[in-house]
């Protein structure tokens, strides 16, 4: 009786050691949508965006302008004297509105260049004023210093050109010039460009501009009364070099001069050149 006891103490003991350990369900989370759930970073993982650098546009190239100035006539007739007085002898004349380069100011005279010598010219209020000018190509600008170096220079017409044929002519006289022999000398000495004995050959060189594009240093080409009615590079009868402003650097008639381009001119108005 003892042994059937213990027999069924032990049968209920085993029972509920396995009811004891029998899983217990749990309630789980309602699923949630992926496409909609806004996922985060662990906090630490969350820094400041770095900032974009953003490209900017690289400036634009400006010119490098230099300045010269001249000496600009105001009245009818102004006499250019070998130094800086009224007892020192003439050595050419400015017509009003003509042009010389500044070189210094030495009391009540301005210094120059003229006929290729040292010039002086009279500082008084009235008779003269200076005028800036701004330049960017300094080639350009040797050409154009050579000119102002013989402003006053006699005009000769059919004057020997200092080079035929690309060579040197032991001939030749910086005392005289035409225009076309004068273009041809200034660009030499200046630039190192060879130009052609006349205004006919010299037109064919370099680049051909159009009137609305002419800048310091081009060639303008004209016609004249003698040769106006004639056709293609007949036509050609003088040749200037252009400063800006309505300003040229020429030599006819009478003397080498920087004056204005005038309305005559314009209308005698053929074509342009570039060389520099």
């Amino acid at each position: 009786m003892k042994r059937v006891f213990f027999i069924f103490i032990i049968i209920a003991y085993a029972y509920c050691l396995v009811g004891c350990s029998a899983p217990v369900e749990r309630s789980l989370p309602e699923e949630t949508d992926p496409a909609i759930e806004e996922v985060l970073p662990p906090e630490e993982e969350l820094q400041p965006a770095e900032p974009v650098a953003v490209q900017q546009p690289e400036p634009e190239e400006t010119p490098v302008l230099n300045t010269k100035r001249y000496i600009k006539c105001l009245i009818p007739s102004l006499t250019v004297r070998l130094g800086a007085g009224t007892d020192y002898s003439k050595l050419g004349t400015l017509d009003k509105g003509d042009m010389v380069v500044y070189v210094a100011r030495e009391g009540g005279w301005y210094k120059t260049r003229y006929r290729n010598r040292v010039g002086y010219v009279s500082a008084k209020e009235g008779y003269t004023s200076i005028v800036s000018v701004e330049y960017e190509d300094e080639r350009i600008e040797s050409v154009i210093s050579v000119g102002e170096s013989l402003l006053g220079t006699p005009y000769v017409y059919g004057a020997t050109r200092l080079l035929y044929g690309g060579n040197v002519q032991k001939s030749f006289d910086i005392g005289e010039f035409d225009c076309s022999s004068l273009m041809q000398y200034i660009f030499y000495y200046g630039a190192d460009v060879v130009l052609r004995e006349t205004t006919r050959t010299q037109v064919g060189q370099g680049t051909e501009v159009s009137k609305e594009e002419l800048r310091r240093g081009d060639l303008i080409f004209m016609t004249n009364a003698s040769r106006k009615n004639l056709t293609g590079v007949e036509r050609i009868g003088h040749v200037a070099l252009y400063l800006g402003d309505n300003y040229i650097l020429h030599t006819a008639s009478d003397h080498a001069v920087i004056e204005q381009m005038s309305a005559t001119r314009w209308n005698n108005y053929v074509t342009a050149r570039r060389v520099l």
